[in-house]
């Protein structure tokens, strides 16, 4: 089977469950893994490199607002490499080319491949998704076993922090203007031990206020800027360090969001893994398989 992957998750998953020999085109943001990143490309963003965070927002606002894609796709490429499944997304309007318009291109070609959409609100819907790909591409056995292992490393870290104290935790998706962390995030951070005072499990990301936020007491506050990695979110958290320091949280942490926080992918349980050893730094209990070293950058003390 030629699977064509328009979402850096699925590729993620694609290749977990042993099916990177399929992958015959990704999106120029499938970085992982390695192997990955050396595929043909199908997608390129119209949001210019190198502007701040506050441009980044206004920029896809505007893009959106006029009916704009804010990703472009190369249809002949697609239609070139002849997949017989393509994999993509549509419950982020900013995160991958139009859903509509993968569909439209799909019956256009000779073989009128399968549009799988992955669609999760959830970490339940993420996990499930593995095996509704699995189930897709053929290999039922392997979605089934990733799914099994995924549970059981979550399940062992749930268990390690079961009586440890709850810190306060804010998750800060974007700095400019502030992104509460949505979606799957808050089960990640009660899986990992902690309270997400302000983020609400299958609800979508939301800009808030700094003085909300600190109204909420965090104790922990985790800047885990959305598809950036862990230095350019320090760089983020340091550019911001004043608005970040105003809130009054003990600790202040920046995390490679693209790999363990954005994606819905097989890697959000590293995630779950690293979010427990951010939050209890202290107990040498808590399970972290997946981290070795663990990727978190204080930015403040």
């Amino acid at each position: 089977m030629r699977i064509a992957s328009l979402v850096p998750s699925s590729t993620e998953m694609l290749f977990e469950l042993g099916l990177g020999g399929n992958v015959v085109a990704v999106t120029h943001e499938c970085d992982w893994p390695p192997a990955a990143a050396t595929l043909p490309h199908l997608t390129r963003t119209v949001v210019p490199d190198g502007l701040s965070a506050a441009e980044i927002d206004r920029t896809v606002r505007e893009t959106v607002a006029s009916g704009r894609p804010l990703y472009e796709l190369d249809r002949e490429r697609l239609a070139a490499q002849a997949p017989d499944l393509i994999v993509t997304q549509a419950v982020c309007d900013v995160c991958a080319v139009s859903y509509d318009d993968v569909v439209a291109v799909a019956a256009t070609l000779p073989a009128r491949p399968r549009v799988l959409s992955l669609d999760p609100m959830s970490l339940g819907e993420v996990l499930a998704d593995i095996e509704r790909l699995a189930d897709a591409a053929g290999v039922p056995a392997a979605g089934h076993r990733l799914r099994s292992e995924a549970d059981r490393r979550i399940e062992a870290v749930e268990s390690s922090v079961a009586d440890l104290p709850r810190p306060r935790v804010a998750a800060l998706e974007w700095l400019d203007p502030p992104f509460i962390g949505g979606h799957w995030v808050p089960e990640m951070i009660a899986l990992a031990g902690g309270d997400d005072v302000l983020g609400r499990a299958g609800e979508r990301s939301r800009t808030a206020s700094w003085e909300e936020i600190a109204a909420a007491r965090p104790e922990v506050v985790v800047a885990m800027p959305c598809g950036y990695d862990e230095p350019r979110s320090a760089e983020e958290a340091r550019a911001y360090s004043d608005r970040l320091d105003a809130l009054g949280a003990e600790r202040i942490v920046a995390v490679d969001a693209s790999a363990y926080f954005s994606r819905p992918g097989p890697r959000l349980v590293t995630g779950i893994e690293l979010l427990a050893r951010i939050l209890h730094p202290d107990d040498r209990e808590v399970r972290a398989e997946g981290l070795e070293p663990p990727r978190a950058k204080p930015t403040s003390s």
